[in-house]
């Protein structure tokens, strides 16, 4: 997800994220420097494979889960399994009691098989209330160690790519040909390690028409099937089957003796699917994929109103600090429930800085009292304040960063705060939650800590109803700001965003003025550049595209994107630039 910055691949991909992916991927995390080295998790299991044959449910639901992983660029030989099973209550049925020890035999004979082992799992036998029961379930999850630059996702990449389906073959009693199996699984991931594939995808429920489709979706590039294709075959739940992307230059014949594969068609510009004469309009397979959770999940509000006025402000000249610091120190707050100080600290790190965190402790009254102190000295020796973002308190009472907002307003720690703003021309940042804290506080747009007014701006909840984790692409549209010295205006970035409280509200007037001196610092837009009201761009619906705002001298900055979730091989599957140099601008500030 978009939570921190250890994410490989999030859980939809390509430009429009609209591509699931075969598994999770994940950094291991590490407190400092950077690492290669992830896991990755991946699940499998079909409950009408269940009903019909649990011995079969077992089997394929380690097929289904290994598939995945070897299609996510794991090997399929490092990886090891965790089984959950969960059944009817048995009591003294024979035939019940039967179910469980068919599908424990088939996923212990498909371990045998394929060399991996399960370390761990659960069950439960009381899946009955009165009569109804639970189908047979044993739901495999695979794990493996991966180094994260070889690992690959599900959408297609490029135009012209040729696609192959590499099939898996059955026995007389649709059991897996495990020797073919575990040759193909080898020579994938050989071919995904020499970077000779682009997207995979393994084949399950809905078969080659659902896979296929999927793939498409992400970067809505079209797909060609060569020849004519039976029905039967394209919905085929061939479980344990892979599709690949291969450039067009790509000869398979090529990749060693026992790979075998099919040349299923190729990639084009397109937005469609050309299948048996019928050519299948992209927009209307998602509309058609997506609706029947609309209602219940929205992706989009009914009222969007006038687009976004597009904002410009070219700053006549930027304030410089009066002292010059080598390196300069940062102090990161970390209240009850915020959660992005340990990534926060490493990207200033990175940057140069000097990085201290202070946790607020709220037990007791004493706790508080000694904390103040020490964060009113804290601020007097720190030229930088970073409010990071979370939940804190877990956005009680009354909205999100009220209190971290009410910890600022202690008489103390507002003079502290004041001081390093007029006095010594500190810097502060607020990301999330801390934003929400920071226009509480008055910081954002004004400058200093004040009680708020009713007609001043603010933020509240998202206008989608719900909370939204995804990529966003923001503009520079200001760059009065310090923080955005090391970017030009018009610039566009991809940002993690994650809250449910984060729509910019404020009226026009307010709006005008803050335009006119600069104050808007970036806002929404899609994928042509564009300043939107739509939610997959704009997801919480903020006002004029707002995502963050400065004080009057652009040294305070309140925005909601994460711009400290990046790192090498974080978000693979979400193309754009994801470094603002935040970080390091404003380390610079003081150089």
């Amino acid at each position: 997800s978009t939570i921190g910055a250890g994410s490989v691949l999030l859980p939809f991909g390509g430009r429009y994220q609209l591509t699931p992916v075969e598994a999770m991927a994940a950094k291991l995390p590490v407190l400092d420097g950077d690492t290669t080295t992830g896991t990755l998790m991946s699940y499998g299991y079909n409950p009408e494979f269940g009903k019909w044959s649990p011995f079969h449910g077992g089997v394929y639901a380690i097929v289904e889960a290994v598939a995945k992983v070897v299609a996510a660029g794991g090997d399929h030989q490092k990886i090891r399994l965790t089984l959950q099973e969960y059944f009817e209550k048995l009591g003294a049925n024979s035939y019940a009691w039967g179910k469980p020890f068919a599908a424990l035999l088939g996923a212990y004979y498909t371990q045998l098989k394929l060399g991996v082992a399960a370390i761990g799992g659960k069950d439960s036998m009381s899946g009955t209330f009165k009569d109804l029961t639970v189908p047979p379930t044993l739901v495999a999850f695979a794990l493996a160690a991966v180094d994260v630059r070889q690992v690959i996702s599900p959408e297609f990449k490029h135009i012209g790519s040729q696609v192959i389906l590499v099939p898996l073959k059955r026995d007389h009693q649709e059991l897996p040909d495990f020797e073919a199996l575990t040759t193909n699984y080898r020579r994938i991931h050989e071919l995904i390690k020499a970077g000779r594939v682009s997207a995979a995808h393994s084949v399950r429920t809905g078969g080659l028409a659902e896979a296929i489709t999927k793939m498409c979706f992400g970067n809505q590039i079209g797909f060609v099937f060569a020849g004519q294709q039976p029905l039967e075959r394209l919905f085929a739940p061939d479980y344990g089957s892979l599709l690949l992307e291969l450039s067009a230059a790509e000869d398979p014949s090529l990749v060693g003796e026992g790979f075998e594969y099919q040349v299923l068609g190729h990639t084009q510009a397109e937005p469609a699917i050309l299948v048996n004469g019928v050519n299948i309009d992209l927009k209307a397979a998602l509309t058609v994929w997506t609706g029947p959770l609309e209602p219940i999940f929205p992706t989009t509000v009914s009222s969007i109103g006038e687009a976004p006025e597009r904002f410009r402000y070219e700053a006549p000249k930027r304030i410089k600090p009066l002292p010059h610091l080598a390196k300069p120190r940062v102090l990161i707050p970390v209240f009850p429930g915020t959660n992005c100080e340990y990534d926060s600290a490493k990207a200033f790190k990175r940057a140069g800085a000097e990085v201290s965190t202070l946790v607020f402790r709220n037990l007791t009254a004493a706790d508080i009292e000694s904390t103040i102190k020490t964060m009113v000295k804290a601020i007097c020796n720190s030229q930088i304040i970073m409010l990071p973002g979370g939940f804190s308190a877990g956005d009680e009472p009354d909205g999100s960063g009220k209190f971290i907002a009410t910890a600022f307003r202690n008489p103390y720690i507002k003079e502290a705060v004041t001081q390093l703003l007029n006095e010594r021309d500190g810097l502060m940042l607020g990301i999330c939650n801390g934003f929400q804290a920071l226009i509480k506080l008055g910081l954002v747009p004004f400058g200093e800590i004040r009680e708020t007014a009713a007609s001043d701006p603010t933020l509240t909840y998202n206008s989608i109803g719900r909370h939204v984790s995804c990529m966003v692409h923001t503009q520079i549209v200001s760059n009065l700001s310090p923080w955005f010295a090391n970017v030009k205006l018009g610039d566009i970035h991809t940002i993690a965003v994650s809250h449910g409280e984060g729509r910019f509200v404020a009226d026009r007037a307010v709006v005008t003025n803050l335009a006119k001196h600069g104050q808007i610092a970036t806002q929404y837009v899609d994928l042509t550049g564009k300043a939107t009201n739509d939610i997959p761009y704009n997801p919480n619906g903020s006002v004029e595209a707002i995502e963050g705002i400065t004080s009057p001298d652009g040294r305070v900055l309140g925005k909601m994107g994460h711009s400290e979730r990046i790192g090498p091989n974080v978000a693979k599957n979400i193309p754009g630039e994801k470094d603002q140099q935040i970080f390091e601008a404003g380390v610079a500030y003081f150089g």
